[in-house]
């Protein structure tokens, strides 16, 4: 596909300097990732709303701004132009996150901690077994579908693989999972108008609330649980409840991400792989494990790009004649990444689970790196080994066509994967 150039500000009122706008729709991210990328170190850019950010897109960019102290996700404290946000601002519901996400130095480092541990690469590992039995069951089901008819996989493998796990270890009820999952889909699509955002986030608000208080009076052994419970309450010694606005904003980012990243991994990968035989002969050969099909999978289309915001506590000279100023948002293209040629010089849009550098930052770096990281491997990995032992004839319904990509400039992958998981059946020759 050729790469599209990004339009700038039609408004030639403007007495701002002129910036390319991202494509709202998110329906050619990496395309536009690599204009980006190739402009320089970090481009002034538009993003949906419209809000001003620095998009930083190179590999060695990245990991410098995201361990560097002069940079904060902490909009409270250290972006001044937080109050002059659009109201209805398509993007607010992760900028404006209430959770540790949004933190900055000890006070981030004190409540990542309190969750850190449930996805040690341990405890992680203990969630096996029901991650296969999760995926033995919708494998099967898949394998019962008549011969010949198409299946929708995100919405027959992965998504109900990983909201299963992740509700699981926090402890929504199967009733509010579907509703739960819609919400959060939608605040994450950046194509939405004001009074559609603004919405989208009130519900996103009622449900994580309604799911909280149900919590309260139907504890469990869950993780939900475990962050109601404080000092006096059985909790451990010292440790305060967690406020409500945090509790709901850890709800978002933990079930979210939980699932959503997972999602379009798995997704992703079983595009790539029917789109490419020959890598899957390879697994299926021995040459390659399915762990170099999920990192290959994380370099090449990461399920995370414009992750908004961070900003600059001072002025941060990158070179080649970018500085960004101090109190400026940057926005971080983490999908954009694995594709930096400085990094991969050789073919780094083509699929090759058999390269030797897999490198990639689909999962963040530095303080902020992905808590389900270890988590969305595991799924991963395991449900691409069970769909592809399981359902050896799978086939993509439209051989060698793009399917639509998610309506975000945050999230990254397929809306819809397409697939038939048995061959027609043989129409008998005529007597």
């Amino acid at each position: 596909m050729p790469s599209p150039s990004l339009p700038a500000p039609s408004s030639s009122a403007d007495p701002v300097p002129r910036c390319p706008v991202l494509d709202p729709s998110g329906s050619a991210l990496q395309e536009e990732a690599a204009e980006l990328l190739a402009a320089g170190p970090a481009v002034l850019v538009e993003l949906p709303g419209p809000v001003r950010a620095w998009s930083v897109t190179r590999h060695s960019v990245i990991q410098a701004l995201t361990t560097d102290p002069r940079v904060s996700r902490d909009f409270r404290r250290h972006w001044p132009g937080a109050a002059d946000a659009p109201e209805g601002w398509a993007l607010a519901a992760v900028a404006f996150q209430d959770s540790f996400f949004n933190m900055y130095g000890a006070e981030h480092r004190t409540a990542r901690g309190r969750i850190a541990p449930a996805f040690s690469p341990r405890r992680v590992e203990l969630m096996r077994p029901q991650v296969q039995a999760t995926a033995d069951r919708l494998v099967a089901a898949l394998g019962e579908v008549p011969p010949g008819a198409e299946v929708d996989l995100r919405q027959a493998l992965s998504l109900p693989l990983t909201m299963t796990v992740i509700c699981d270890l926090f402890g929504v009820p199967e009733e509010s999972r579907e509703a739960l999952g819609h919400a959060i889909d939608t605040v994450l699509d950046s194509t939405l108008g004001p009074a559609e955002a603004l919405a989208a986030q009130a519900e996103l608000h009622t449900r994580i609330s309604a799911f909280i208080a149900h919590k309260r009076s139907h504890p469990g052994p869950d993780l939900t649980t475990d962050l109601l419970i404080g000092d006096g309450d059985g909790g451990a010694p010292g440790r305060e409840p967690i406020p409500d606005p945090v509790l709901i904003g850890t709800m978002f980012a933990m079930i979210g991400a939980g699932y959503e990243t997972a999602v379009n991994l798995i997704t992703s990968a079983v595009q790539e792989l029917l789109d490419h035989p020959a890598h899957l002969a390879e697994v299926r050969a021995g040459t390659i494990g399915w762990a170099d099909v999920v990192e290959e999978t994380l370099r090449l289309d990461g399920p995370v790009m414009h992750l908004p915001l961070r900003y600059a506590l001072a002025e941060i000279d990158l070179g080649e004649g970018v500085v960004i100023p101090a109190g400026d948002p940057i926005v971080i293209g983490f999908a954009a990444a694995g594709r930096d040629p400085e990094v991969h010089p050789s073919c780094p849009a083509e699929f090759d689970p058999a390269r030797a550098d897999k490198s990639h930052l689909a999962f963040g770096y530095g303080p902020h790196f992905c808590l389900g990281a270890h988590l969305a491997r595991l799924e991963a990995q395991v449900a691409l080994a069970t769909l592809f032992g399981r359902l050896p004839d799978l086939a993509a319904a439209r051989p060698g066509e793009r399917p639509e990509r998610i309506a975000s400039i945050m999230v990254n992958g397929p809306a819809r994967l397409d697939v038939v998981p048995r061959p027609a059946a043989a129409v008998p020759p005529p007597r």
